[in-house]
């Protein structure tokens, strides 16, 4: 057993299986917070130190998770003892990260990854962004990190193979569907089961947040005479090539489903030849030479990338669990990299295909 602890007197509570590396949960009631504590409970080398919720404090984690029940006796609490982790977990909606750090000390020796989208774009931070298929050097090193999203993760690793080959000149239909756990745990007028239920709708055309990420990735990997990749919600308009993204609304609970179509006259056969290349040695993100369906990846870690051309078009589909490989399990494949540790670990998991 590896032994990551910077203080091996203190006793690891109630919470993994019996591993060395200390982890810390802040917003631990909600579905990614949930989700993360499940995977964690079946993690060879990790113990839940603290899982925290301040309307939850002193509550069972199985009392609000409840598909948890037997599996844990953990609770929820208001500390966080920052001092007895080796990494800890942002579970926090969107633009409550960089608050919360403003607000509070986490010790230098902490390593931290955040789920929320606050610390994904390049700018006057230290944080990586934790798509490994793209950066896992980068991630080894890492002391910050930040998960990528949802969709961000579904659309870049149908669309990266592609730039890099320098087959995109033209703006990029992007189609996705998402389930409704996507939207989080507090209800709202589009996330209601009656609403829901045998209903379809679309949502942030061409506006979606996860534009920026997905062009930054997308401009790292392209060919240096390639159009360059411009978000339509950049403060700053630039020439180039749009991801034009329609998000839709799907109703089941999780899974996202997505569509890309590019202009090219490159063989099918060297498309697919790359695309099997690009992802030879990624541990999660397959190429799959039948279509695809969302019950093939649900409830894994799992991207499944599947390529078919007609004419001059190459439609590109991709396929993740939103609440695995779209947040909490690429946070787990982040912190087994970011500390050594076989980068599966806790993440061999079945899928819902029957």
């Amino acid at each position: 057993m590896n032994d990551y602890s910077t203080n091996n007197n203190t006793p690891l509570p109630l919470g993994g299986v019996g591993g060395g590396l200390r982890v810390g949960i802040l917003g631990a009631a909600g579905y990614t917070g949930g989700e993360l504590i499940r995977v964690l409970l079946g993690h060879p080398e990790a113990e839940i130190v603290f899982a925290n919720s301040e309307s939850n404090a002193g509550n069972l984690v199985s009392d609000v998770h409840e598909g948890l029940i037997g599996e844990t006796d953990l609770r929820f609490t208001s500390e966080m003892p920052f001092d007895q982790v080796d990494v800890v977990f942002f579970c926090f909606g969107h633009g409550k990260s960089e608050q919360f750090l403003k607000e509070h000390t986490i010790p230098a020796n902490v390593k931290i990854i955040d789920m929320a989208q606050d610390f994904r774009i390049k700018g006057d931070h230290d944080y990586v962004y934790g798509l490994p298929e793209i950066h896992k050097e980068e991630i080894k090193k890492a002391q910050h990190l930040a998960n990528p999203g949802c969709f961000a993760t579904c659309i870049q690793l149908g669309l990266l193979p592609a730039a890099q080959m320098g087959l995109i000149h033209d703006d990029v239909a992007v189609n996705g569907i998402t389930g409704s756990t996507g939207a989080g745990q507090k209800p709202g007028a589009t996330t209601h089961f009656s609403w829901r239920n045998n209903n379809f709708s679309i949502y942030k055309q061409f506006t979606h947040q996860h534009l920026h990420e997905i062009c930054q990735s997308l401009n790292e990997v392209k060919p240096a005479d390639a159009p360059f990749f411009t978000s339509p919600i950049s403060e700053k308009q630039e020439s180039g090539v749009s991801i034009d993204f329609i998000p839709y609304r799907g109703d089941f609970a999780r899974g996202i489903f997505v569509t890309e179509v590019i202009k090219t006259d490159c063989p099918i056969d060297d498309v697919v030849a790359f695309y099997k290349t690009f992802y030879k040695d990624a541990a999660f993100t397959h190429y799959s030479d039948k279509a695809l369906d969302l019950k093939q990846v649900v409830n894994t870690n799992k991207a499944l990338v599947h390529c078919e051309k007609i004419g001059n078009k190459l439609l590109i589909t991709s396929v993740i669990d939103n609440l695995l490989k779209g947040a909490v399990g690429q946070a787990v494949q982040n912190m087994n990299i970011m500390f050594g540790i076989n980068e599966t670990a806790g993440l061999r998991l079945k899928a819902s295909a029957f």
